[in-house]
């Protein structure tokens, strides 16, 4: 008896610590919404309300139907998984209801192997750390894609700059850039996704208020926020567009110095725990055979 009440109060304790770092783990990596007035953040909610896939869920249905709505609505994972999926590019391999089953898949493995390996149900602590793994996988997609957006930003600036020089809109201006390039980058694949917004009848600065929201780059919010200002006081936007590329190159620039400045701190980890120790030992390793097989000359 004492057996059984000490094996029910282990998976209590198990299934109780892995909903506790489960919200731990969630609350940590949740992307940071930035807002403008709010209306980047609307534009958030409304995109995830109108084009959700989880719509497609019947509440009578299976029981992986239960499980994925419990999991969306309950557990609030439908709105992270919608943002996490528009600062991808919403990619066409995969949707927020895909990414909610790896996240379920995983989080049965995981604990399952290591329940399987060491007999223990206290590895049961492993879900929630199982059903986070994709999350961090997807925000290292995503911080790739705004590494690869910003390596072009300054250049096109200047360019879109150029071409409304010549007496064109800013609009011609995203779609000549589109058009020169050979090879898209994820940068002009979101500015030709922000004409073809356009064509269809959004506003123009809806579009890119909806261009800042899918970059989730502050970069971006503004290079919006100078077009918008243009068009409200009738400033000149070429000079803003030049001067707002050369600010960015500044602060690259100060930004890998940075980085340089710190490599050579960096560099004492991988020196101190794997250079050291293996010079230590060729140099003393000698020594020591002589002294175990006594060999040593004696002073």
């Amino acid at each position: 008896m004492d057996f059984g009440a000490a094996r029910i109060f282990m998976w209590i304790f198990a299934i109780t610590s892995s909903m506790a770092v489960y919200v731990a783990i969630q609350r940590l990596l949740m992307p940071e919404k930035k807002e403008e007035g709010g209306s980047i953040a609307d534009l958030v909610q409304n995109k995830a309300k109108s084009t959700s896939s989880f719509d497609k869920l019947d509440p009578e249905g299976s029981l992986l139907d239960k499980l994925d709505l419990f999991l969306a609505k309950k557990m609030k994972v439908e709105q992270k998984l919608e943002y996490l999926y528009m600062l991808m590019g919403n990619p066409a391999t995969t949707d927020p209801l895909k990414m909610l089953h790896q996240k379920e898949l995983i989080a049965v493995i995981l604990p399952a192997l290591a329940i399987f390996f060491t007999g223990s149900f206290l590895f049961l602590v492993l879900l929630p750390v199982g059903f986070m793994i994709p999350d961090v996988l997807a925000m290292g997609k995503i911080q790739r894609r705004q590494e690869d957006i910003l390596a072009n930003f300054p250049t096109s600036v200047d360019l879109a700059a150029l071409i409304i020089e010549s007496g064109l809109d800013y609009m011609t201006a995203f779609e000549r850039i589109v058009k020169i390039s050979t090879h898209r980058t994820a940068l002009e694949e979101e500015l030709d996704k922000t004409l073809r917004e356009v064509q269809l009848g959004y506003s123009r600065r809806e579009a890119l208020q909806r261009l800042a929201a899918r970059t989730g780059l502050q970069e971006i919010r503004s290079f919006v926020g100078l077009i918008v200002q243009s068009d409200e006081l009738g400033t000149s936007l070429v000079d803003l567009l030049r001067n707002f590329a050369a600010d960015m190159r500044f602060r690259r620039l100060t930004r890998a110095e940075r980085m340089a400045a710190q490599a050579s701190t960096k560099m004492l980890i991988p020196l101190f725990i794997f250079i050291f120790p293996t010079v230590f030992i060729m140099m003393l390793a000698p020594m020591l055979y002589d002294l175990v097989k006594g060999g040593a000359m004696p002073f």
